[in-house]
């Protein structure tokens, strides 16, 4: 019996380590493509260079603040990222945050990962009065979204409570992990269909007038550009100058307000592919470690949500969503000193997600 956890022990450790491998790679080659493509263009890869190092460092600190604090510390970022969103009248400085589609997005993605930080402290506890604080906490930041006017921050909110708790009626991770990646591709997808102008026309109207015109133009210029230059793009942060829709409004961020549009545009088909690798490294991170399940799929669902966001607007250009995305990864991911509750545990092997003994 011994030797057998022993060996399911090292097994997991295995895994473990691979996927940390799996995630230096990537995100190597994420910087590394950049660099290549900037090269080509004479584009100006420090923005997506930043990005990476700021998703690299929130998960390192997640990883080590999860192993030592594992309820404190998502409960303490629940209510940072909270105060960040409310006390901080901008995400970033510049005078990009009042152009026409503003930082409605950062906005969004911060409070949806701050609802995920306290639901994962609160299945990370074992005593019913906390775990009733943290989500009264996670229902209170939707009610904030809600109050601030972010509609999108609200229903992402609102998204990741009902993930959240439903996650705890789930005793296999794997389909819910994949049901999570289905989402996201959805999410991409609607957004090259109105960029390529796919969508039927009674759908397309009304969808294209609650994206705004003005968003709808950047995402025709983004696809434009991939479709010109399929293999390396543009050039990282060289949007802005080439596309009509940007040059023509009087304040710009240079943004096609959609991630994977942005990457075709700059990066090509391989910068696209990047990004998907980056996404599903983390929900794989996510299936394989060994905290409970309901933390790993809260944090996932908060990661969809905040890619969905990253489809429909410009969340990852904010170092404040990227910090944060990659914290959460690394606090669901982080394996506590501590032993956690015992009826939440399971045993993330290949041969399927079970409820441990």
């Amino acid at each position: 019996m011994t030797s057998a956890a022993g060996a399911g022990s090292a097994a997991d450790d295995d895994r473990r380590n691979g996927s940390d491998a799996a995630g230096v790679v990537i995100l190597g080659a994420c910087a590394a493509w950049a660099l290549i493509t900037a090269a080509v263009h004479d584009g100006r890869p420090e923005g997506v260079l930043l990005a990476i190092l700021a998703v690299a460092a929130g998960y390192a600190a997640g990883r080590i603040c999860g192993a030592l604090l594992p309820v404190a510390a998502p409960g303490a970022w629940a209510l940072a990222g909270l105060g960040l969103t409310v006390g901080l009248p901008r995400l970033s400085p510049g005078p990009e945050i009042i152009t026409p589609l503003g930082d409605a997005g950062g906005v969004a993605a911060l409070l949806a990962l701050s609802t995920g930080a306290a639901c994962c402290a609160a299945w990370a506890t074992d005593a019913l009065v906390l775990r009733m604080a943290l989500r009264a906490l996670a229902a209170g930041i939707a009610v904030i979204a809600a109050v601030l006017g972010s509609g999108g921050g609200f229903a992402a909110c609102v998204a990741v409570l009902l993930c959240s708790l439903a996650a705890g009626r789930m005793r296999h991770r794997g389909p819910a992990i994949a049901g999570l990646a289905l989402s996201a591709i959805l999410a991409a997808g609607l957004t090259w269909a109105v960029a390529g102008d796919a969508v039927p026309g009674e759908l397309g109207v009304p969808l294209e007038g609650r994206l705004t015109p003005h968003r709808v133009g950047l995402w025709h210029d983004a696809l434009q550009m991939a479709r010109g230059e399929v293999a390396v793009g543009v050039g990282p942060g060289r949007f802005g100058e080439l596309s009509g829709t940007a040059t023509r409004t009087l304040l710009s961020d240079g943004k096609p307000h959609s991630a994977p549009l942005q990457q075709a545009a700059e990066q090509g088909v391989v910068g696209v592919m990047l990004l998907v690798a980056a996404f599903c490294w983390m929900l794989y991170a996510l299936w394989r470690t060994r905290r409970p399940t309901p933390v790993a799929l809260t944090a996932g669902a908060a990661l969809t949500a905040v890619a969905a966001i990253a489809c429909l607007g410009n969340a990852l250009s904010f170092t404040t969503v990227t910090v944060a995305a990659g914290l959460l990864a690394g606090l669901a991911t982080a394996r506590p000193l501590a032993d956690e509750p015992a009826r939440h545990r399971t045993d993330a092997s290949p041969r399927g997600d079970r409820l441990a003994p």
